[in-house]
């Protein structure tokens, strides 16, 4: 166990840092909170994030916290903040997590995903890193400002968001008559990303600025609808297959924005020959040959993959209604997820122009292309309103906080900014120009990512003790006294 004291004005604030065995950190606060998140099932739809707010009134009131619980027009669906104040002299900070999760294959799972499961140094359960594990470090942190007593210069805002997964009733919909309740200087949500190398140590820790977007585009195909005994050269199944075929074989231009190349001139410093050479080969962006090759070798892992490009993704296909019936039409539904700037009516022409087929229309999906159960017009706007957006600025006060405690917690590991390659619920302050950073708080493998949103989704309970000691002492230098 190591002692360390913290001095933020006048006061010293003791900072404790354990090693953790696998067995040691079974007990940790953080994992006993996390278990007991997992085991209220806000899988969405429904979501069902009233039983959240609830449970977490229960640990956050006791302690002082003023406390708002916001319904929805939805019963089961709620927005629950807690407020603990300060003195006043600096605006607040806001720390959001989503409470709903999606849902899950319980066949396919090798524990219940609703159970908590601590096994082999791992909490198991659906949303363990999106984003329960993210919520409950976020929480205990703020509790222990609370527990320590510590003297605040500003008002201390914890908000377990509903709707995130789905979108109708998300923070968009909270910010327009709510706004108050959640108004701050600057922000901690989802998003970056703290990766492990394969021996277990931390290879970086990445902060993001800015989300992708997302734009669905329908991709249809027009014929004779006929008797199946009768089929004709225009048939419109045959037609969609060949453009999805084209589609398939077709990849997105390379498109860094300064996050995205920071975050690969970073990962250049963390590499060996050759993918020390494709990340300097990629950023550098001077030699074609160089850059296709360079794409071509990072592109494999595909995380790297669909933070440099907007990426494409068929979602839904639909033709046909009988069997003895050859369909007038048929269409796909792609799911784009944009880099920051893109413009639709662009992207829609580049798609016309790979299919090349004037029987096939490259329309914007609209309401086809939205998540289940979301208001159209709101996920329209939702849309507008994510591809102006501005990634946030590095020149604040809780982003060097951010970089300064990763360093004191991950000593020699570099800090770097990063575009998340999903959207989060961080439009509704990004849109009003508020700072927002995104971090998955915890270090995570490879392997462990590619269970988010999948089967056996976990956390290492010893990555949500060392979590929870950055973002208590990042809260610390931002807001104590």
């Amino acid at each position: 166990m190591a002692r360390t004291f913290l001095k933020v004005g006048g006061f010293f604030f003791l900072l404790v840092s354990l090693s953790i065995s696998p067995a040691f950190a079974q007990v940790n606060d953080t994992a006993r909170l996390l278990q007991e998140l997992i085991r209220v099932n806000t899988s969405n739809p429904p979501g069902n994030e009233i039983k959240m707010a609830e449970l977490l009134k229960s640990k956050f009131e006791p302690l002082g916290f003023q406390i708002d619980i916001i319904q929805t027009p939805d019963p089961a669906k709620a927005h629950f903040i807690a407020r603990l104040k300060g003195d006043g002299s600096k605006k607040p900070i806001l720390l959001a997590a989503h409470a709903d999760v999606v849902g899950v294959e319980r066949e396919k799972w090798s524990v219940d995903p609703f159970a908590g499961v601590i096994r082999d140094g791992y909490v198991i359960g659906r949303g363990a890193i999106d984003f329960k594990g993210g919520l409950a470090v976020f929480a205990q942190a703020v509790m222990m400002l609370a527990k320590n007593k510590v003297p605040l210069s500003r008002d201390i805002i914890f908000l377990s968001e509903a709707d995130e997964e789905g979108g109708q009733y998300n923070t968009t919909w909270l910010a327009k008559d709510h706004f108050d309740k959640i108004d701050c200087e600057f922000s901690l949500n989802e998003g970056g990303w703290i990766i492990k190398n394969p021996d277990g140590s931390t290879r970086y820790v990445s902060i993001s600025t800015a989300d992708k977007s997302g734009v669905s585009l329908l991709v249809t195909a027009k014929g004779t609808s006929t008797h199946s005994s009768m089929p004709r050269p225009d048939n419109a199944i045959f037609t969609l297959a060949k453009a999805m075929s084209k589609i398939g074989d077709y990849d997105t231009q390379p498109k860094l924005i300064d996050s995205t190349k920071e975050f690969f001139t970073t990962l250049e410093k963390t590499s060996t020959p050759p993918m020390s050479t494709y990340f300097h080969d990629l950023v550098a962006g001077t030699d074609p040959e160089k850059v296709k090759k360079a794409d071509r070798e990072i592109s494999k892992d595909p995380l790297l993959h669909a933070i440099m490009r907007n990426t494409i993704a068929p979602v839904f296909l639909n033709a046909g209604f009988r069997g003895n019936v050859i369909p007038g039409s048929a269409d796909a539904t792609l799911n784009f997820r944009t880099i920051p700037g893109t413009n639709v009516d662009e992207l829609i022409s580049e798609i016309k122009a790979v299919v090349n087929d004037p029987r096939v229309e490259v329309t914007n999906a609209g309401g086809r292309g939205m998540p289940a159960g979301a208001n159209a017009a709101a996920y329209a706007e939702y849309i507008k309103m994510a591809s102006r957006m501005k990634p946030s600025t590095k020149d604040s006060e809780l982003f060097r906080a951010l970089v300064e405690q990763a360093n004191s917690v991950f000593p020699g590991v570099p800090v770097t900014t990063y575009l998340f390659q999903a959207g989060t619920d961080a439009a509704a302050w990004r849109s009003k120009g508020i700072p927002v950073y995104g971090i998955y708080p915890y270090p995570i493998s490879a392997e462990d990512l590619t269970r988010m949103h999948g089967n056996d989704e976990r956390v290492p309970v010893e990555s949500l003790q060392q979590g929870t000691d950055m973002i208590y002492k990042t809260l610390l230098k931002v807001a104590a006294k």
